[in-house]
Formats: structure tokens, C-alpha cells, sequence
């Protein structure tokens, strides 16, 4: 009875942790929930997606096909937030994706299928090699990124992946907790380079990447491999140094 009551204890507790991104903001008020955001289906169980070869792993659709009531307006070069129900509850990297909403559809009706998805924004964790590792996102309600200043104008999807990895040592046990907003870009200057870099979800991801299948307790990690590609960036003007993003986070950068 003692052991059954403490399995019930676990997986509430484990439910507790999950959450969901229903609201979002660039300036001015959040919004309401689900408004310019798809409505996910772990909308009220809060639930991940586990298989990453799923259909849901594109924006994790209640009904896919049916876009968000509303698309929001952002300038390129601004912060756009996603916020947390009800907070971060497990360790993991965040992603941000963004995929361009070709011609002839709107953001509200675009499916998001294809290799059209490039990455903006990855994350890695700090003490690597120790027992303090940590996440940037850990316990976070909120989660923002800058959107490239050299995106192109027009109608793009924004996607958001929280992966966790408290489970991950086996196939399958990754967490993938996922959103996609609706935005209308403005002043992009349209000299980002997505070359060798577009991907699809799903399609992006396999089930043994390492970053994935990922034993984050024992033995210690000393490095993390985000999934994915290398996040994408402006081209640069001659005679200038371009910045990128190392898709390997090592224990000495912590």
C-alpha cells in the first residue's frame, strides 16, 4: 500500500512539473491565452511529446490545420517572450525555431511541414563534469528571444522547444514541450543565411542524437550536443567577424 501511494506521489509530482506556453509578448501587454500562440494539445494535461518522429512534433497542434485567432505584429531585432504554465520544472536545453510562411498562405493557415524551419536561438548548460549542473531555463515562467535583426519581412511561425532530459538515458524518455506562434515581422533587412540549414519537424531529430539520448545524472556529463542544426545568422558585411553559436557545450565553458 506504502509502495503504491509513492508511485501515485511520483507521478503527480512528475504531471506538476509539465507545463505548457499559452501566452506570449513582444511590447506591451501579454496576451490572452492561445491567441496569436496554436493551441497545443497538452493544453490541459500539459504532457510532452516523446516521439520525435510524431506529426505533433511540428507545433504540437490541438487541431492542426487550425491556425491561432490572431497574428501579432514584432519588429526584427525586438525580444519576443513565450510565457510559462506554470514554470520550467525539469533541466534541459531551450530551442527557438522560425520558418518563413511561403507565398500565397498566412501565418494563421500555414502548416509548418517541410524543411522550412531554422533555428535562431540554443542553449547549454553550466557545470558540466560536476554535480551543479544547470539550465539557463531551469524554474523560468517566462522565455524570450531576440529575433535577428536581418530577419526578411512578412509572416513567419515562431517555434518553441523545451526539451527535458530528466528521463533521457533511454529511447523515447526525452521530453519535448513545444508551441508555435503566429508573428508578422517588420524591417527585417532579409540578409539572414539559412543555407544547409533548414530543417523539418519532424524530420529534424532522431530518437539516439545525442542530444536526445542523454544520461544527465551518471555518469556525469562533460559535454552537451544540441539537436538540430547550427543556428542561423545574419551574413556578414565585408571585412567584419561574424559570431556563431557552438552546438557543443563542454565542461570547462561552465
Amino acid at each position: 500500500m506504502k509502495f503504491s501511494s509513492a508511485l501515485a506521489f511520483m507521478a503527480a509530482a512528475g504531471a506538476q512539473a509539465h507545463y505548457t506556453f499559452p501566452k506570449g509578448y513582444s511590447t506591451g501587454a501579454v496576451s490572452g491565452e492561445w491567441e496569436h500562440i496554436r493551441t497545443t494539445e497538452n493544453r490541459y494535461s500539459h504532457g510532452p511529446v516523446q516521439d520525435v518522429t510524431s506529426q505533433a512534433m511540428t507545433c504540437y497542434e490541438l487541431n492542426p490545420g487550425q491556425g491561432a485567432p490572431k497574428t501579432l505584429s514584432v519588429a526584427a531585432g525586438s525580444n519576443y517572450t513565450f510565457t510559462v504554465d506554470t514554470s520550467i520544472g525539469h533541466p534541459g536545453p531551450l530551442h527557438f525555431y522560425m520558418a518563413k510562411v511561403p507565398a500565397g498562405n498566412t501565418a494563421a493557415n500555414f502548416d509548418g511541414k517541410g524543411a522550412v524551419w531554422f533555428k535562431i536561438y540554443q542553449d547549454g548548460p553550466s557545470g558540466l563534469g560536476t554535480n551543479s549542473l544547470k539550465w539557463p531555463s531551469d524554474g523560468k515562467t517566462e522565455v524570450s528571444v531576440r529575433l535577428p535583426s536581418c530577419l526578411a519581412s512578412g509572416e513567419y511561425l515562431l517555434r518553441v522547444e523545451h526539451i527535458a532530459l530528466h528521463s533521457a538515458s533511454s529511447v523515447g524518455g526525452a521530453q519535448l514541450y513545444i508551441a508555435c506562434a503566429q508573428l508578422n515581422v517588420t524591417g527585417g533587412s532579409g540578409t539572414l543565411n539559412t543555407s544547409g540549414k533548414l530543417v523539418s519537424f519532424p524530420g529534424a531529430y532522431k530518437a539516439t542524437d545525442p542530444g536526445i539520448l542523454f544520461q544527465l545524472y551518471w555518469p556525469l556529463p562533460t559535454s552537451y550536443i544540441n539537436p538540430g542544426p547550427a543556428v542561423a545568422a545574419c551574413r556578414r558585411k565585408e571585412g567584419s567577424r561574424k559570431i556563431g553559436i557552438m552546438g557543443r557545450w563542454r565542461g570547462d565553458r561552465g
